[in-house]
């Protein structure tokens, strides 16, 4: 089995530090199972690649009774995929060849463990028991750009079909433990079987080499059970410890996240005459109609506009918190059908009282339904709307969250219109009591430049058959933009 890792870091044989091993010499490792031999294809101060090479010897492993349990004298333990194709052997490989950097060490260059390279695996036959599907889903929330080509059975006979193994190449920028840290739990849980007895021992490993990521992934339960070969007790014990403890309450986030950033954005409005979307809100907040509008009703203006134009009847405000949309919706006859959705019990419980839910009229109440959920799990309540509204939530999500809310939303609910706000962060110059380089608010994981903003949705927009404008919320500066910015996507078989 063959794995390759290029990077074009400068300078790029600075990941033999990492690795402690010498670009200028191959080496070899006697391993129980075969052996291991680790070599430079290439090594320039411009682009340097790694090679791995392990070798099976699956006679021997039967010789010595290594093989898989309850194999018997069967003909597997003779004839099997083993030395061409990556599963945990080369999990154990690779720790045992590159222990120190899996480790997160680096004794003659400490600062290069923890420095984000850019970093490319190439996997020569890779075991994807699930498809090219399950790969991206295991890979892509962790923020890879995903290549794949499924390999035939046998070139010589076409006709035999495709095989399960895929030629796979990876590309991310993050730190060289983090890309072997991952490549360690998915490796096996891609070929979903391991060549050794799993036992409490597995739990721990998964634990140590999961920490940091493992706990907020969309697949984290399919990859607990794979890992740790579909063990009940051992998966339920290894899922039970996987809590994400750092996680911040979201009662505790939602009931402070309003009010600092409404007092943040308290001074950013225009002098300019309502706009009838703008004048609903306010009247619907009792303020008064000659004073400057926030830049929070500037943006609710701005999306209950673009939901009115996309001509849909049927609207999710996902992520609706305490309901300031949701009223301003209700007020509109064109909308028969409104859910509002939040991970937030509290912020439910507000919108509910803010939007007199209990004395609303049966035809009213029949119109609304408030939906207590998570925007990173599938959803089938989601699904068969015509419009989505996602008021300032994205920020929130780090990279795993947000890869799997694109899915949720792109791939599972897939409504006609979206309409997506989120902060300029180039607009922050514009507040002198927001110190350089810090975010709006402290439950931020990103704030994105246009730029930034555009390439993202473009991208989701690409992948999931949607087409998708930009439109500038608030005053807008002329060298920094607007400070929220707007993507408006409408999918191309609407």
């Amino acid at each position: 089995m063959l794995l390759t890792l290029t990077t074009t870091h400068s300078p790029a044989t600075d990941i033999g530090f990492l690795l402690r091993k010498n670009p200028a010499r191959s080496q070899s490792f006697t391993l129980t199972f075969g052996k291991a031999h680790v070599f430079y294809p290439e090594a320039t101060t411009e682009r340097c690649t790694v090679a791995l090479l392990v070798e099976v010897d699956p006679v021997g492993l039967v010789r010595n009774r290594r093989g898989p349990a309850g194999e018997g004298g069967a003909l597997e333990q003779y004839v099997n995929d083993r030395p061409y194709a990556a599963s945990s052997f080369l999990s154990v490989a690779m720790a045992e060849v590159f222990g120190s950097a899996l480790s997160g060490k680096s004794k003659e260059r400490p600062e290069l463990a923890d420095t984000p390279l850019p970093l490319r695996v190439t996997f020569s036959a890779l075991p994807c028991r699930g498809g090219e599907e399950f790969l991206r889903k295991l890979f892509e929330p962790l923020s890879y750009t995903v290549s794949a080509h499924r390999l035939p059975l046998d070139e010589n006979f076409p006709d035999w079909g495709e095989s399960t193994y895929h030629r796979v190449e990876l590309e991310s920028r993050l730190p060289l433990q983090r890309l072997l840290s991952h490549l360690y739990v998915l490796v096996p849980v891609l070929d979903n079987d391991k060549h050794y007895w799993v036992g409490d021992d597995e739990v721990n490993k998964l634990l140590r080499h999961g920490a940091g990521w493992l706990a907020a992934h969309p697949e984290r339960e399919a990859i607990t059970r794979r890992y740790l070969k579909h063990r009940r007790s051992l998966v339920d014990d290894a899922l039970a410890q996987l809590v994400d403890e750092s996680e911040p309450d979201p009662d505790a986030a939602a009931a402070t996240r309003d009010a600092e950033e409404a007092a943040l954005e308290a001074n950013v409005g225009q002098a300019s005459s309502l706009s009838p979307s703008i004048q609903t809100l306010r009247a619907d907040e009792g303020a008064r109609q000659d004073a400057c509008p926030t830049l929070n009703e500037q943006r609710l203006g701005s999306v209950l506009a673009a939901l009115k134009a996309s001509g849909a009847t049927r609207i999710l405000d996902l992520g609706c918190g305490e309901g300031r949309l949701l009223q301003a919706l209700l007020k509109e006859k064109q909308f028969a059908e409104i859910v509002g959705m939040d991970v937030s019990h509290r912020a439910l419980e507000i919108a509910h009282d803010r939007l007199h839910y209990d004395r609303l009229p049966p035809v009213q109440k029949e119109r609304l339904r408030l939906l207590h959920g998570s925007l990173i799990y599938r959803d089938q309540r989601l699904a068969g709307f015509d419009a989505a509204a996602v008021v300032e939530v994205i920020e929130h999500l780090d990279a795993p969250r947000l890869a799997a809310f694109e899915r949720v939303l792109f791939e599972c609910a897939q409504p006609k219109h979206i309409v997506i706000t989120t902060p300029n962060c180039e607009y922050n110059v514009k507040w002198e009591t927001l110190p350089a380089g810090k975010f709006r608010h402290r439950d931020h994981r990103f704030e994105w430049t246009r730029a930034e903003f555009q390439e993202w949705a473009n991208r989701v927009a690409a992948r999931f058959g949607y087409n998708v404008r930009f439109l500038p919320v608030g005053p807008e500066d002329s060298a920094v933009g607007s400070p929220t910015q707007m993507g408006v996507l409408e999918r191309k078989s609407a």
